[in-house]
């Protein structure tokens, strides 16, 4: 299927994942992606070995690198500069994440870049943003959009030390922010004919995911109290452990509406008459005892067998607590189209689907992520092409 990006031209210089993230977006969604590498490849092709992957098989780089084109140039060089510069003059986007002081040196900041091609939509996601002390420091996503953002902080139990953030978190958020940004730019391309800088920061994404918090905070001067499973202020939003031990979370947000539904459950219809459980206030002033109450009933049951009592409530929400192994092997997950199918010679290898789809445009990849240079002399054959028709 051609995707809603067919025939827009990307070259991406991207290390790791924030940037080959966005451009694997733009790459699924049709675009024609070209990754700019160094000869010694992108660091990000080191993860199957650090994650001791015996096989061989580098499954975080082909998430974000499946249906690309891949050319190695030493940037360090005038020859690979004047390619890059190619490159860049008939691109309609570029998608980096290189920071902005080594852009410069290499003259591939936007103001050059865009003096070349000023329809050029230039795509730039830095660690911290563009301006102020730490603009140019060095960034990952575990320290600054995980760490300092302050989402470390928020999930971390009182006396606990934080948690680990999972591989990736970060950068694939910022990288779907950046491919959005760029989409837009390039709608707004359409009614200027020019180009522009679009960037995002893995800092900015982190705060921008706990704004619920943050902007609590910036309004009111309040902070949002974090939740303890076993006094949570609505025991109607809390996970809970079914019989077996796997766990649930119950999504009881409007307890007049969802209050009623959680009683017929568990067959406690008693509680609705109850005075310590009747208002919203009185379940939050007695939560212990009504958690505590919970837990016992939850604990007669399987999860299956309260998934069929659920499944009769239309008014009761819920969701199992499930493990990533659960997910795979979750129907509606699947049905949902959370997993593609990657030509890779002539068979496929299944891999996780980027969030989005499009009624009228659907996409499907077209490759599976490229060897280091593999596309280079063939990219370097079409320049030619285009120099001798000029």
């Amino acid at each position: 299927m051609p995707g809603p990006l067919t025939g827009i031209k990307v070259v991406e210089l991207g290390v790791w994942v924030a940037a080959p993230a966005a451009g694997g977006i733009l790459a699924d969604w049709g675009a024609d992606v070209v990754k700019i590498e160094p000869p010694t490849g992108d660091p990000a092709r080191m993860f199957g070995r650090m994650l001791q992957i015996e096989s061989g098989v580098n499954p975080p780089f082909e998430m974000d690198n499946r249906s690309k084109r891949s050319i190695v140039l030493d940037l360090g060089t005038d020859d690979g500069l004047r390619v890059a510069f190619e490159l860049l003059a008939e691109a309609d986007v570029f998608v980096t994440n290189v920071r902005p002081a080594a852009l410069q040196r290499l003259g591939l900041d936007f103001e050059a870049v865009a003096a070349r091609n000023p329809r050029l939509v230039y795509g730039l996601i830095t660690g911290y943003g563009m301006a102020g002390p730490d603009a140019d420091r060095a960034a990952y996503d575990v320290a600054a959009f995980w760490a300092r953002a302050g989402l470390a902080d928020l999930l971390t139990r009182p006396g606990d030390t934080p948690p680990f953030q999972r591989g990736g978190m970060g950068d694939h958020s910022v990288g779907m922010t950046l491919a959005a940004a760029v989409c837009a730019a390039l709608i707004s391309r359409q009614q200027t004919g020019t180009g522009q800088l679009v960037s995002t920061s893995l800092y900015r994404q982190g705060a921008y995911t706990v704004s619920f918090d943050l902007n609590t905070l910036l309004l009111t001067g309040q902070q949002v109290a974090i939740g303890q499973r076993e006094s949570m202020g609505n025991p109607c939003m809390n996970n809970y452990a079914a019989g077996d031990g796997r766990r649930f979370w119950i999504v009881g947000l409007q307890g007049d509406r969802h209050w009623p539904a959680l009683c017929r459950a568990v067959g406690r219809t008693d509680w609705l008459d109850d005075a310590r459980f009747t208002r919203a206030r009185d379940r939050a002033v007695n939560a212990s005892t009504l958690i505590a109450e919970l837990d016992a009933l939850f604990a007669t049951k399987p999860l299956d067998e309260w998934a069929e009592v659920f499944a009769v409530e239309p008014d009761f929400f819920w969701a199992p607590v499930n493990s990533i192994s659960d997910v795979l092997a979750d129907d509606q997950f699947h049905a949902a189209g959370g997993v593609v199918y990657v030509p890779d010679g002539e068979s496929t290898q299944p891999m996780v689907a980027t969030p989005a789809d499009f009624g009228g445009t659907p996409w499907e990849p077209r490759s599976a992520a490229p060897a280091l240079g593999e596309h280079t002399e063939e990219i370097l054959a079409e320049l030619a092409s285009r120099r001798r028709s000029d």
